[in-house]
């Protein structure tokens, strides 16, 4: 790591981390609820705020500290009163689709890796489009995006196959990390790092909390998107900004090369040191096409499937039923999914940070919460309003080092404060808000999973990266509100 990566200050003991999240839980139970609470849901936003804590400070596991709560939670009856009610719906988590549409796109994840897919079709767009400066810009954003749809982590998309292969290419040119402020290193880290957090807004599959805000809002709201509504959704502004990242890049990092020979003349050593595609690859490809044919067809009413109607087959039914083809046609084996730890740790982090949200409503504290905050807006224009809370919703990820946490808390709050105004579309609050997830992972060095692997690479100076975050964040923003929302209501954020 350069002296100019993030600085990593020395964390408090494991001990003293603990003991930040039980003073949170102690502080709040102790004092007494606020007027329009029973101190059952005080207590209960105290356990959520002391998780929430905890996810932040401590070293544990975010599905082992959730596990925790929903035992605490479900032993003290603060949901339901009865013991069974309890234990149904400290389980309810497992049995929401997105839960299980996140687990079977790490599968996907899985397939790219094990088969060597996902490199080989990094290193083929570099080869094909890296000759110059800008085409190699194009490269690495077009392979995030062709990763995208069956990678819900951009950590193991972005993070784990795009960075191992850009890192190589600024060394090939005797740019060596350390400095900071190589420009050429600069530019291919933060292409590569500004293109994910396009195509993580792009694509339910390709970003974990993305599922389950979508759940969250429609228990809300009563909005149901699927796969390819969603796609169409954020489809010009993610053009728009894939097209613009590159350039922009090359223009504010200027690196002094014209010809990146030794780019493609590398990514052809690879891809012969790979040899030609294998079966694995092969049938992880079709399988890739068949998920995409049937995410777009299932939830398209003009690509339907002749007698079988719209939506005949559920987003999280074709993640399934793909995962089923590999092992039955042996892409990977049941011994590697078993060995996938961050899917099954993901399931169960999803599973119990979904159920205590849940709960979060179900005791009433959200409502009480958006009744309260609400009322300065009443009577205020509902564009204005909707604007502000969009607003409040992507420049607060400055606050989260995790952006399922900060859907999670934040989500719910800012729709049920938008429920409360009259004449606000609501749908389209929801799904400003959701597009937003991917893009604010661009704003800080721990904005997103893969934030920090490019800020220690040692090409992007500790300013340079904070700087460029907010410029990138405000054009983002700026696209979002412009692009997305007219688009949105030109199409229905419900079509």
């Amino acid at each position: 790591m350069s002296a100019d990566a993030p600085a990593a200050p020395t964390p408090p003991a494991p001990g003293a981390r603990a003991l930040i999240a039980l003073g949170v839980w102690l502080a709040i139970w102790l004092s007494p609820a606020p007027a329009g609470l029973v101190p059952a849901q005080w207590h209960y936003f105290a356990v959520f705020a002391a998780t929430i804590s905890a996810m932040v400070f401590t070293a544990l596991p975010g599905g082992a500290i959730g596990l925790c709560a929903i035992a605490f939670i479900a032993t003290m009856r603060y949901v339901e009163p009865d013991a069974g009610g309890s234990i149904r719906w400290a389980l309810s988590g497992f049995a929401d689709p997105a839960v299980w549409l996140t687990f079977g796109a790490f599968l996907f994840a899985l397939g790219y890796r094990a088969t060597g897919l996902g490199r080989r079709l990094a290193l083929t767009l570099v080869q094909r489009l890296g000759r110059r400066p800008l085409g190699l810009g194009y490269a690495i954003a077009l392979a995030d995006l062709v990763l995208a749809p069956g990678t819900p982590s951009n950590t193991a998309r972005s993070g784990g196959t795009i960075y191992p292969i850009v890192r190589q290419i600024p060394l090939l040119y005797g740019c060596r990390p350390g400095s900071g402020t190589d420009p050429l290193g600069s530019y291919v880290m933060w292409t590569a790092f500004a293109s994910t957090a396009v195509t993580s807004s792009l694509f339910i599959t390709a970003l974990v909390p993305n599922a389950a805000a979508l759940a969250l809002a429609a228990r809300q709201t009563g909005i149901e998107i699927g796969w390819w509504r969603f796609v169409a959704g954020f489809a010009p502004a993610a053009a728009l900004l894939l097209l613009i990242v590159p350039p922009l890049t090359l223009w504010l990092c200027r690196p002094p090369m014209h010809d990146s020979a030794r780019t493609v003349a590398w990514a052809g050593e690879q891809l012969h040191e790979m040899g030609p595609m294998t079966r694995r690859e092969w049938t992880m490809a079709g399988l890739i096409g068949l998920a995409v044919l049937l995410w777009v067809g299932g939830s398209n009413p003009r690509l339907a499937i002749p007698g079988l109607g719209a939506d005949f087959i559920h987003p999280t039914t074709v993640v399934l039923v793909v995962v089923a083809l590999m092992l039955v046609l042996q892409v990977v084996t049941w011994d590697e999914v078993l060995a996938e730890r961050d899917a099954w740790g993901v399931l169960l982090y999803f599973t119990t940070v979904f159920t205590l949200a849940d709960g979060l409503a179900r005791v009433g504290f959200i409502g009480w919460l958006a009744r309260a905050v609400s009322t300065p807006l009443i009577g205020a224009d509902p564009t204005l309003a909707m604007l502000a809370l969009v607003a409040l919703f992507y420049w607060s990820h400055y606050l989260f080092a995790s952006i399922t946490s900060h859907a999670v808390v934040v989500l719910p709050v800012v729709l049920g404060i938008g429920g409360e105004i009259e004449g606000l579309p609501l749908g389209l609050l929801a799904m400003l808000c959701i597009h937003s997830l991917g893009l604010m992972g661009v704003l800080s060095p721990y904005a997103t999973g893969c934030a920090p692997i490019y800020a220690a690479s040692g090409y992007i100076g500790r300013a340079r990266f904070w700087w460029l975050g907010l410029l990138f964040g405000a054009l983002y923003f700026a696209v979002l509100i412009g692009v997305v929302g007219p688009w949105l209501l030109a199409i229905g954020p419900d079509h």
